[in-house]
């Protein structure tokens, strides 16, 4: 059987057809052979997201982006539908989930999906509406960042501002003079320390050989005290001994004794006082003071009439003649002339 041109070139001409419409479906991100589940997301924002770019799982590209369209029509604020599938056979996409765009490197755009772990509510079909957010960009970010630093370094600079302005007013001819000023005070006073400082190495001069005679007194001193160590030991031991003498003397003892003879002399001033005993009668009886006082008058007159008229009472005689005046005996003799030795 002979097959005519007409059918080969018609058959190379359908799978021409296939495989530009295939290509086109790959190149739109499609699967090769078509199939992919379809879904769509509302943003406020396409955030830069491009067709044919990639949606991806925790970094895992599961899909493509189909288009982004611009909905004017739409009642809510969320003008911009982004149209995606999933070439992933397997994936299910939780009821909850959302999508967000946003950056998948440095350079590129893409679509990720944020899958809710609670899967109770079932999954979404092909063709549903999934809840979508745009991610601030990388230059957003950036200026989060950057404006509450831009506003510290304005206050900064505003401070800096102000002290750079005082220090200039301070800086004036003025304070220029006083700083004059204060360093010719410095450089007289460090001018006075230099004097002072050679008048004390002169005095250090003058009175060198003092100080030396002074340490040769002191270096004397303390070997004459070296040597008298022993007798200042000696001195010690005896002050020792001495201190245990008098701390083994029977003070206790002396001193009940002393108390109990005060006692004693007490008792017998009391009793004298009292007028008890001989004591106390000599003391209180006024007559006989009065008598003693009578007896020695007479005592006295006796004792003058003996020296002026001794023949009276004393007579010898070396011939045997009679014995005048009052005759006294030998023993009152004796007692007359104890009592006349006793008064002169």
């Amino acid at each position: 059987m002979k097959i005519s041109k007409e059918l080969i070139t018609g058959v190379i001409a359908i799978l021409a057809i296939g495989l530009l419409v295939a290509g086109v479906n790959f190149l739109k991100g499609s699967s090769f052979f078509g199939g992919d589940d379809l879904y769509y997301s509302y943003f406020r924002n396409s955030g830069q997201l491009a067709p044919a770019s990639s949606v991806t799982i925790n970094g895992v590209s599961v899909g493509k982006v189909l288009s982004v369209d611009y909905i004017p029509e739409n009642i809510t604020d969320k003008k911009v539908k982004v149209s995606f599938n999933i070439s992933d056979d397997n994936l299910k996409i939780p009821k909850g989930s959302h999508v967000e765009i946003g950056s998948l490197d440095l350079f590129s755009k893409g679509m990720l999906i944020h899958l809710n772990s609670d899967i109770s509510k079932g999954y979404h079909e092909s063709g549903d509406y999934i809840d979508g957010i745009v991610a601030s960009d990388m230059i957003a970010q950036v200026k989060s960042y950057a404006d509450p630093i831009s506003q510290k370094l304005q206050v900064m600079m505003n401070s800096i501002d102000k002290m750079v302005t005082g220090i200039s007013a301070f800086w004036d001819s003025t304070a220029t003079s006083e700083i004059e000023g204060s360093l010719k005070e410095v450089k007289i006073a460090i001018q006075r320390f230099g004097n002072a400082a050679e008048e004390i190495e002169g005095l250090v001069v003058s009175e060198k050989v003092k100080l030396t005679r002074i340490l040769a007194n002191v270096e004397t001193i303390t070997l004459n005290l070296k040597k008298s160590n022993e007798a200042v030991k000696n001195i010690v031991g005896n002050v020792e001994t001495i201190t245990d003498d008098l701390v083994t003397v029977d003070f206790k003892g002396v001193i009940g004794n002393a108390k109990e003879t005060l006692a004693g002399i007490n008792d017998v001033l009391s009793a004298a006082k009292s007028g008890e005993g001989t004591l106390g009668k000599l003391l209180g009886d006024e007559t006989l003071y009065d008598e003693l006082v009578k007896s020695n008058a007479e005592l006295q007159d006796l004792l003058n009439d003996i020296q002026v008229h001794p023949e009276r009472y004393i007579h010898f005689s070396l011939l045997g003649a009679k014995t005048k005046g009052v005759p006294i005996k030998n023993s009152d003799e004796k007692k007359l002339k104890q009592l006349l030795d006793s008064i002169h």
